[in-house]
């Protein structure tokens, strides 16, 4: 009977302390598999709107839409649709600086209304929901404003002048993919009036709204 037990301990120890040691480096490993896709886990949680290849991006856009005269330039020419081009940056993750460049020409009654801008402003969202992002924009540009308008009885070109302006608008973007952006927006620029030297004075403003497609690069 002793040698049996001799024999049982001599090859009973030595598997405890071979299994207690599997067991102590097992359980780091085990841990750290853990961890590991807990993190795989929660970096794929994050919205994509969140990851920072979303930021410094360069975009370029095309918008498309009705042009509304307001003032005194809707006296000399009519709405109509209109191009637009656009510059986005995105900066943070909440705000963008979006640049629109547009110019067009209204006739009506033998006068027209021309108007040429170039807005910079801020873009800011005001929340995001999935690839749905609202935003409003605003700030100021320079805009060339002409028209040529009855005086006493004949028709005269104003002349062609450069003034600063304000711009501000709403609207909102749906990401379609990593490169294609589609949206609506809506925008009021109103340059500030231009003195003539034996003419009054070119004032009146405008309104847009435009449906946008905008490429990421």
């Amino acid at each position: 009977m002793k040698k049996y037990l001799k024999n049982f301990s001599k090859y009973l120890i030595p598997a405890v302390i071979l299994a207690a040691g599997t067991s102590a480096i097992a359980k780091p490993s085990i841990k750290k598999l853990t961890s590991d896709e807990k993190s795989r886990n929660v970096d794929s949680d994050i919205p994509a709107s969140r990851n920072m290849s979303a930021l410094n991006r360069h975009s370029i856009g095309l918008g498309i839409g009705q042009t509304f005269l307001m003032s005194d330039f809707a006296d000399k020419g009519e709405d109509k649709i209109t191009w637009d081009l656009f510059y986005n940056y995105s900066a943070s993750h909440s705000f963008d600086f979006l640049a629109n460049f547009h110019t067009s020409k209204h006739k009506y009654l033998g006068q027209y209304t021309q108007v040429t801008g170039l807005a910079l402003g801020i873009k800011a969202k005001v929340f995001q929901f999935d690839n749905f992002a609202p935003f409003i924009t605003g700030g100021f540009g320079f805009y060339q404003p002409k028209v040529k308008r009855l005086i006493e009885g004949e028709l005269i070109e104003s002349k062609t002048k450069l003034t600063f302006g304000y711009h501000f608008g709403a609207g909102a973007d749906l990401k379609l993919n990593d490169k294609f952006t589609i949206g609506l927006m809506g925008t009021l620029h109103n340059p500030f009036d231009v003195k003539q030297d034996l003419q009054p004075e070119v004032e009146g403003s405008y309104a847009k709204l435009m449906m946008t497609t905008f490429y990421t690069f």
